[in-house]
């Protein structure tokens, strides 16, 4: 019957798993650096947005005061 965890003799017989982990730690890597841009350009745009909403809100206040 087979073991359940093999460590090889052949010390060799690694670096294809430490190449696959190292490949798969990067393309985490990546993939949390384009998330974190998005949620970046998206922070940036909502307060863009909330500036907007702000300015228009208090132009509408000082129109309503200079009506009264």
């Amino acid at each position: 019957m087979m073991e359940f965890l093999y460590f090889p003799d052949d010390k060799t017989e690694y670096i294809p798993a430490l190449l696959v982990v190292g490949l798969a730690i990067l393309l985490a890597y990546i993939a949390y650096r384009i998330v974190k841009r998005h949620s970046e350009r998206q922070e940036e745009k909502m307060r863009d947005f909330e500036q907007q909403v702000m300015e228009r809100m208090e132009q509408e206040d000082r129109d309503r005061s200079r009506r009264s």
